[in-house]
């Protein structure tokens, strides 16, 4: 791979980063690694040798030009947490008091990578590129500021602290992301038989099937009713 190279400017700082993401880089982090080292006028979490380390807990979006350009370079591994398990701790804004706590019945799984890996999916193929997904535990805090989202009641999510890591895995190539079909899908299937084998919405495998086909991993064969029939 092509040799790291600094960019000349200042670094950007980690003003407004987030307990999770700060944690999650520490975890990360490894003896003699770089951290916020500036490459190509772009800040990278963590630098290894000749690895770029980026953490994402947000959406892909945000750092999809970044990863386009990096990986025309160097060797990129993307690391993105999916939360499994989550308690939720309520705070008193007047008071700063916690007034409650209780586990969230939501509880992701590797699947839930198809939520974002939509908006990169032709990266994937690259050979210097990597996906890292992380299931974790967090605490979420919110804090009755009236600010929050209405499906809150006004709750605003003031930060997300990492609990644990639980386990990971990676993705190097797109046949990993195939592996991850249920054994259960009968081909050729629709959407609608690929969330009922995944036991997820219909929106989620909707995605997963766009992201297998654009990796070219999944193809139409033909339809069922109104629905696409897809196979491997």
């Amino acid at each position: 791979m092509t040799e790291v190279k600094k960019m000349q400017s200042n670094p950007i700082g980690t003003l407004r980063e987030s307990s999770f993401h700060s944690a999650l880089k520490q975890w990360y982090k490894e003896p003699g690694d770089k951290i916020e080292e500036p490459i190509d006028n772009y800040i990278i979490d963590i630098v290894r040798d000749n690895l770029l380390i980026e953490i994402q807990t947000g959406n892909f979006s945000a750092i999809k030009k970044k990863l386009e350009k990096l990986t025309e370079s160097y060797e990129v591994r993307l690391v993105y947490p999916i939360v499994r398990d989550k308690l939720i701790v309520k705070m008193d804004v007047v008071r700063n008091k916690v007034i409650s706590m209780r586990n969230s019945p939501n509880h992701g799984t590797y699947y839930d990578i198809f939520e974002e890996l939509i908006r990169i999916p032709h990266l994937v193929p690259k050979m210097n590129f990597t996906i890292e997904v992380v299931l974790v535990q967090i605490e979420e805090i919110r804090k009755n500021d009236s600010k929050g989202s209405w499906r809150r009641k006004g709750w605003s999510i003031y930060d997300r602290k990492l609990v644990n890591v639980l386990e990971r895995k990676q993705f190097y190539t797109p046949i990993d992301f195939l592996m991850l079909k249920p054994f259960s899908l009968r081909t050729p299937y629709t959407n609608i038989e690929l969330a009922h084998s995944l036991n997820k919405p219909l929106r989620l495998a909707q995605k997963m099937s766009y992201c297998l086909r654009k990796m070219e991993m999944v193809k139409v064969v033909g339809k069922k009713g109104k629905a696409f029939l897809f196979d491997f």
